[in-house]
C-alpha cells in the first residue's frame, strides 16, 4: 500500500506506511499497524523502499522515525510505541481518528 502523506493540528508533517496488505480472495484487507515517520517534504525512492522494509523487531535507527501505531481492535483498542521523536497524546488521538475514517472508507484506498 501506498504511503500516506498528513498534516496534523500541530502543523507537523508525517508519513504513514502500512506495514502489511493482503489479498483475501482478490479484496484488499487493509493493514492493523503502521509506522510513522517525519515528513521532511520529500522522500527518495530509496527511502520509502528502506523505511517500509523496517524490521519492526529491531529498533529502528532512522531519526524521523516517530513510532509505531497498532489497531488492536479497530475503533476499541489501540497501541501506540514511540521513537525517539514520538508524538504527544494529541496527535497519536487525531492520528487514530484520521486512520479510522481511512479504514472505514474503502474507496479512499
Amino acid at each position: 500500500m501506498a504511503p500516506l502523506f498528513l498534516t496534523l493540528h500541530t502543523n507537523r508533517k508525517v508519513m504513514v506506511l502500512p506495514d502489511t496488505l493482503a489479498h483475501l480472495n482478490g479484496h484488499t484487507v487493509i493493514t492493523k499497524s503502521y509506522t510513522i515517520f517525519r515528513d521532511p517534504g520529500f522522500a527518495t525512492p530509496k527511502q520509502l523502499k528502506s523505511r517500509q522494509n523496517e524490521e519492526l523487531l529491531e529498533v529502528v535507527n532512522d531519526p524521523d522515525y516517530l513510532g509505531t501505531l497498532k489497531f488492536e481492535l479497530p475503533d476499541k483498542l489501540f497501541s501506540y510505541a514511540s521513537g525517539a521523536a514520538g508524538l504527544d497524546a494529541e496527535e497519536v488521538n487525531e492520528l487514530i481518528e484520521l486512520l479510522s475514517g481511512i479504514r472505514n472508507n474503502p474507496a479512499a484506498w
